[in-house]
């Protein structure tokens, strides 16, 4: 799969571009940016680019199969539509969009196009969430009562895009989004009760804490994006509990570990050998091609949009 980028952002330099390089069947072909300064790692990473002036011409570009869109966060649904309807098969980033609605023109628009259009959720992708759910789904810590989690990081930078509310900014939509789609994910289970504690400044989202009723069990969490970074996912259930040591940035935090204990016994498997992006490369190009499930589609994207945007309600109210 030929892929272009809409953007020189520092997610496609560090992480994306570079597991394009890893991932089987998968190349960097296009670039659109009109900075020869942001082009050059690029160019330095995959000699071969083809660096486009606009968006729009990469979108023209008939060598492009798969568009990723790393754009804010306002403009993910527009660029969505606008490159499914150029023939191309899109990987946006998250939140791919603001409110959970909006995600239904995606959907429409992935049945209108045939193209697949999917957010880059890359920890579905990664098997150390693969192990939590099966331990979860097989018993293996009992009756699970409680989840609780956290993912937090530094960023004081007030001309970021974070800080921007015009370009949907916020800690939430930043990292809140990962322990939502996690326990999702593992569990099967909706919320069906949400409340929350929201911090704010310049009008976005600073620091949040969410307690949420599921059907069996209840989970808390809390998010930031000016504290010290901490992520850590933690199932609790009536006879044992499974940990996450680096349940979202895997490798990059730190050690990255499923751990899970029961009548005493604890047990280990460690995942640093895994590049969670480029799994999710693969799995996206094997999905496109030979319309295998992608195993986060936008139906997942927009329930975890709607849990957001009732964290959102719940703390307004």
């Amino acid at each position: 799969m030929r892929w272009g980028i809409l953007g020189a952002a520092k997610i496609a330099r560090t992480e994306l571009a570079p597991a394009m390089q890893l991932a089987l069947g998968t190349e960097l072909v296009a670039l659109a940016t009109r900075d020869p300064d942001r082009a050059a790692p690029f160019l330095a990473l995959a000699p071969g680019v083809q660096v486009h002036a606009s968006y729009e011409a990469l979108l023209d570009d008939p060598t492009v199969d798969a568009v990723y869109i790393p754009l804010p966060n306002h403009l993910h649904v527009e660029w969505s539509l606008r490159a499914a309807e150029a023939g191309k098969h899109v990987l946006c980033e998250k939140p791919i969009a603001l409110r959970a609605p909006d995600i239904d023109r995606l959907i429409a628009a992935r049945e209108s196009t045939g193209k697949l259009i999917a957010e880059a959720f890359m920890i579905i992708h990664h098997p150390q969430w693969h192990l939590a759910r099966d331990l979860l789904a097989q018993g293996a810590i009992g009756r699970l009562e409680h989840v609780e989690g956290c993912f937090t990081y530094t960023n004081r930078d007030l001309a970021n895009i974070r800080h921007s509310a015009d370009m949907g900014g916020g800690g939430l939509r930043d990292v809140g989004v990962y322990p939502c789609i996690a326990t999702r994910f593992a569990t099967g289970a909706e919320p069906t009760r949400l409340r929350a504690d929201i911090r704010t400044q310049n009008n976005v989202d600073i620091f949040a804490r969410v307690w949420a009723d599921f059907p069996e069990f209840t989970m808390s969490f809390y998010c930031g994006m000016m504290q010290d970074r901490r992520q850590h996912m933690l199932f609790h259930g009536q006879d044992g509990w499974i940990e996450l040591s680096a349940a979202f940035n895997a490798n990059v935090f730190g050690d990255c570990r499923v751990e899970w204990q029961r009548d005493g016994e604890t047990r280990v498997q460690r995942f640093n050998a895994v590049n969670q992006y480029a799994l999710m490369l693969e799995n996206f190009a094997q999905s496109a091609t030979n319309g295998t499930p992608f195993a986060c589609p936008l139906e997942m994207s927009r329930g975890n949009q709607a849990m957001i945007d009732a964290i959102f309600d719940a703390a307004a109210a």
